[in-house]
């Protein structure tokens, strides 16, 4: 009985959580819109800023209240980073978050249905963030947006993880760093829970605490050719993480 009800006041605890997180989004979009009138360089790193706010807000209440628990201070050391891909592996949809909340100012590539997504689309394109929409545009924007000495993070696995520990890496990672002439760095990504991974529907409770790390990885130069670059980050991820979903995962 006693379990029932601890139970039962997490899960009223973390969707209460997730409702204060919809609606930091949804006024948090509702209050960067005047600055479609100001220019990009001037908006995109105020947003970006908003983003990572929102995010360490929330995770800092989701922990403080005993639902989450979280190892992302290594992150940190990537605060100086410019000019960098930043790459990640994507074990479910909070990964996104754990990085923007220590890193401040980065750009994302992401799928073109957030653009239309009414908590997420206004923030996103006032960050300058790149939608997949159009490939051939998607490139050449990410290409520029490194050159132009910002940092991109990327998914490589293009759609959360499905095979453990990683999918397979999609080539676009390896074009873009080749093309803007930037460094590759890795981030690891673990946690204890398939929450939001592939096929979880958001309305199902996970267990908790939700145990998340995310730590900084090897470093890659792109003077490889593209194929060999892919290759270099596949086998890398599959011989350091022996699974992304860990329910052993301890901090």
């Amino acid at each position: 009985m006693w379990y029932r009800c601890v139970r039962l006041g997490q899960i009223l605890l973390f969707y209460l959580m997730l409702c204060w997180l919809g609606s930091m989004l949804l006024l948090g979009n509702l209050a960067v819109l005047p600055l479609l009138l100001t220019p990009r360089a001037l908006r995109e790193p105020l947003v970006q800023r908003a983003i990572s706010l929102i995010c360490r807000c929330f995770l800092a209440g989701a922990e403080a209240s005993g639902l989450m628990q979280l190892d992302l201070r290594a992150l940190d050391r990537l605060g100086s980073c410019r000019r960098t891909v930043l790459i990640a592996n994507h074990p479910s949809m909070i990964d996104a978050f754990l990085i923007f909340s220590r890193l401040p100012h980065v750009v994302c590539l992401m799928k073109a249905s957030i653009s239309s997504n009414l908590f997420l689309g206004a923030g996103a394109y006032l960050a300058g963030f790149i939608s997949n929409r159009h490939p051939e545009l998607m490139f050449r924007a990410a290409i520029h947006a490194v050159r132009d000495g910002k940092v991109l993070m990327i998914f490589p696995e293009g759609t959360r993880t499905t095979r453990q520990p990683v999918n397979e890496m999609g080539e676009a990672v390896a074009l873009i760093a080749k093309r803007a002439q930037a460094p590759l760095q890795t981030i690891l990504i673990s946690t204890n829970s398939p929450y939001l991974s592939k096929g979880w529907k958001i309305w199902r409770p996970p267990e908790f605490p939700l145990i998340y790390r995310a730590i900084p990885g090897e470093h890659f130069e792109a003077s490889a050719s593209r194929d060999e670059m892919t290759q270099r980050i596949q086998d890398y991820y599959l011989r350091t993480l022996e699974r992304s979903i860990d329910p052993q995962l301890h901090l």
